[in-house]
């Protein structure tokens, strides 16, 4: 008999790392997800001095540009990156999202305007697309963009694009989709749109739902996961001391009498508590704490006092909890004080949907198959839980029992009669 040689076997060979260019960086959450999926940042545009000492000290291989962008050249951008000799393979971005008050002015579409000192965010965006010619592109921004009757920055992008690819001889197309978080495993809720396009012309398909509300009936032929909740995300994390994080303010000491996953609503005429406030007549987020059974609500970026959500233990929520509801890796730190470190936590993208997004992007545009499990998807935590215990209404609050009206509907409240008067 032979003896038996060595076993052969074939070596993985992975893809290699894809250049990005990112703009408006911020703390880094959608880099993060990009980078779980094959791409690396290879220069990084961010005006807020925290958000750069941030991403700095989490990731100094990503070449941190503290400028405007409006004062940063192409010329510039291509330097640094290092895109000399080559192509940058993607551009990302999330232009700041205030309403794009010049978007009548640009409605032309008129790519050499994109040079103009008086260029907007989305513009700024766009001029770096046209220069600098990445082989494809992602940009992210709120829902309220495609409203009707506001969506005139989506008319403008458009324009913009069509311009561009006239005068340059490219192809980029406009791939347009909204993505709830919590439908891909993140355990937060939190719509944002996402426009996607390639350099040659290519679609890009979206990718389906992974996971779905365990309240709505699954009609898919494969079922889908339940939404990840606030317990698997934070709930390991109870045991961490959580030193000047109590609700403050004047409504703070009401915080312990709402139960988990309320809000003042509770303190209604058509709550279980105490008759406090109208219907409807607060923001939602006002006095919202989390579920442990339920994903997050979004983080708010710049919450007053009272604006939820909070932890069910009546506090505020902590940066470690925070980056964990928006998926950043458990090793990446956050820096600057309590303003500075929820602005940047919650102005993020959630990075395991730049981790999915960039996948599809790989596979679809770069032909570089998925072969492994998203690395950011937060596993199931299996300890049992039970509801945290409410507290009494303090007495200083007692005065506010009475009836009230409910808020009389969107558009006929006091304020909307007022702006509409004038």
């Amino acid at each position: 008999m032979l003896p038996l040689g060595p076993k052969s076997f074939k070596v993985r060979q992975y893809p290699p790392m894809l250049k990005t260019i990112s703009l408006y960086t911020g703390a880094g959450g959608l880099d993060l997800g990009l980078e779980a999926a094959g791409f690396e940042t290879s220069v990084a545009i961010e005006f807020d001095k925290w958000a750069c000492t941030t991403l700095r000290h989490n990731r100094p291989q990503w070449n941190v540009v503290h400028d405007d962008i409006h004062l940063v050249s192409s010329d510039q951008i291509r330097s640094t990156g290092g895109f000399l000799k080559s192509d940058a393979d993607l551009l990302i971005g999330g232009p700041p999202c205030q309403p794009f008050s010049k978007a009548a002015y640009w409605s032309k579409g008129d790519t050499k305007r994109l040079d103009d000192p008086r260029a907007d965010t989305l513009t700024a965006y766009l001029r770096v697309l046209r220069d600098l010619k990445p082989k494809a592109f992602l940009m992210e921004n709120v829902f309220g963009i495609t409203y009707k009757g506001k969506d005139e920055a989506i008319s403008l992008l458009k324009n913009i694009i069509k311009n561009i690819n006239s005068e340059e001889g490219t192809n980029y197309n406009f791939n347009l989709g909204v993505i709830n978080a919590a439908d891909f495993g993140v355990p937060q809720v939190r719509e944002r749109v996402f426009i996607i396009g390639s350099r040659d012309g290519q679609p890009f398909n979206f990718p389906a739902p992974t996971h779905r509300d365990p309240e709505a009936q699954d009609l898919d032929l494969f079922p889908r996961e339940v939404w990840r909740t606030a317990w698997d995300a934070i709930g390991d994390l109870e045991h961490l001391s959580h030193p000047d994080l109590a609700a403050t303010g004047k409504w703070g000491d009401l915080l312990c009498s709402v139960p988990e996953g309320k809000n003042y609503l509770h303190h209604t005429n058509r709550g279980e508590g105490l008759p406090l406030f109208g219907w409807r007549t607060r923001y939602w987020s006002f006095l919202l704490k989390l579920a442990k059974d339920k994903p997050s609500w979004t983080i708010q970026a710049q919450p007053g006092s009272a604006i939820g959500p909070f932890h069910w233990k009546n506090r505020r929520l902590s940066a470690r909890e925070m980056c964990r509801l928006q998926t950043f890796p458990d090793d990446y730190e956050v820096l600057g004080g309590r303003t500075e470190v929820q602005r940047q936590i919650g102005n993020a993208v959630p990075s395991l949907i730049g981790e999915i997004l960039g996948r599809e992007i790989r596979r679809q545009f770069f032909k570089h198959p998925i072969i492994t499990a998203p690395k950011l998807l937060q596993r199931v935590n299996k300890k049992p839980y039970s509801e945290h215990p409410i507290g009494p209404v303090d007495q200083k609050y007692l005065n506010l029992i009475g009836e009230y009206q409910d808020h009389p509907g969107t558009g006929k409240g006091p304020m909307s009669l007022l702006a509409s008067s004038n």
